[in-house]
């Protein structure tokens, strides 16, 4: 089953906005546009799992090596859980538990709400 079509529009509105902060070194403000990505597509395995390399990515640009190693055994469980279980709003950083829920931002919330 894919992702809707609304998720996936946000979810590629995000991407987008990560990619063009990575290209102009915001790296803070690129990790937070996936971290709303991570939001929007953990419950599916391929969005879920490329949050999760970007962060790698992210991290790697940073040269945060907790962030680097914290990303790894996420990509795992984004191959393995997707679809069985996910923390909602878990942001997906190393900064939180994996397994947290986390509040979802509103905007988020209504979106998530319309597509279950």
């Amino acid at each position: 089953m894919g992702m809707p079509k609304t998720l996936q529009i946000a979810f590629d509105r995000e991407w987008k906005l990560a990619l063009e902060r990575r290209r102009n070194r915001e790296f803070e403000a690129a990790f937070a546009h996936l971290e709303r990505a991570h939001i929007i597509g953990q419950r599916y395995t391929g969005p879920h799992l490329r949050s999760h390399v970007a962060m790698w990515v992210v991290g790697l640009q940073r040269r945060d090596w907790r962030e680097v190693w914290g990303q790894l055994p996420r990509m795992l469980a984004a191959l393995l859980f997707s679809r069985i279980w996910v923390p909602i709003g878990n942001t997906g950083g190393a900064n939180v538990s994996a397994i947290k829920p986390m509040p979802v931002p509103a905007d988020l919330r209504r979106l998530l709400a319309e597509e279950s």
